[in-house]
């Protein structure tokens, strides 16, 4: 183990004492240097014994990592076996400074110009061709513009589109209220169309709404566009088919009221000799 520098003392830290080495600052280790009157160099491995520093020369609080005693930063060895030394202990409080802080410059990285703030002569002439507008780059914003006025055009399109959608499922919903599923799809389809698929409960709904308002009624309904299933339809999911023949036509059968469907439209051949006797089906 490394021992003590100065003269006439062979303290080491195998006998418990703490060292510690020369300071860098060469006015300081000049001082420590003269004070222990020992004319050298000192190398990295030299060091001082903590017997040649007064008390006052230790932090009061401050350990070092090995878990000895620190120094202060301006602390100066005097006691040494010779005389009293030329450079006295340092006790002066030290006061740490904080460094000012240098001004930032100001950078315009934007700026790539300022080569050529001073034309030299006979460049003017380039300058100014440099500074007049390209046509590439005036069409090319034009179409940028363009694009951002459609772009903002669609996006208002998009936003009306989501209003309708937004009022169209609160009408449907409404619908959802009173109308089954086939209804109102039905209401997407022509007047009277045959590719109208109704369900059981629609019949059965229809069947009443007959019922309380009548043929007349009823029909009107399907008039306005109501979706309800005809009354052939109806008979022909409700009722069972009894063929017979009658001598009235189809406008009598209906003032009857009785609930018989003429069938004008099915063929006649075959049922009897007279041409007028048409084919009916039966009442509810």
């Amino acid at each position: 183990m490394g021992g003590c520098s100065a003269p006439n003392c062979s303290n080491s830290t195998s006998i418990g004492k703490q060292l510690f080495r020369f300071p860098k600052d060469p006015i300081r280790k000049k001082k420590w240097l003269v004070n222990c009157k020992r004319d050298f160099e000192p190398t990295p491995h030299s060091r001082l014994c903590q017997d040649h520093f007064e008390q006052n020369q230790f932090e009061e609080v401050a350990r070092s990592p090995a878990g000895g005693r620190k120094l202060k930063p301006n602390a100066i060895p005097t006691l040494f076996s010779s005389a009293d030394p030329p450079y006295p202990a340092a006790t002066t409080q030290y006061i740490l400074m904080p460094m000012k802080p240098e001004p930032e410059k100001e950078l315009n990285f934007g700026d790539h110009g300022y080569a050529r703030r001073t034309p030299l002569p006979g460049m003017e002439d380039e300058d100014a061709e440099d500074h007049q507008p390209c046509t590439r780059c005036q069409l090319l914003k034009k179409q940028l513009e363009q694009e951002m006025q459609h772009t903002a055009r669609l996006q208002r399109e998009a936003e009306e589109m989501k209003k309708r959608l937004y009022r169209l499922d609160r009408i449907e919903k409404g619908l959802q209220n009173f109308l089954y599923e086939d209804q109102i799809r039905a209401l997407s389809l022509s007047k009277r169309s045959r590719r109208a698929v109704w369900s059981p409960e629609t019949i059965l709904k229809a069947r009443k709404i007959r019922c309380a308002v009548g043929t007349k009624g009823y029909e009107y309904l399907r008039e306005l566009g109501y979706p309800l299933p005809s009354y052939r339809t109806l008979c022909n999911r409700l009722e069972t088919k009894i063929m017979v023949t009658t001598d009235m036509s189809c406008e009598e059968l209906a003032e009857l009221g009785l609930g018989l469907m003429a069938t004008c439209d099915s063929p006649t051949e075959g049922v009897g000799d007279n041409d007028e006797e048409e084919l009916i089906g039966v009442l509810s």
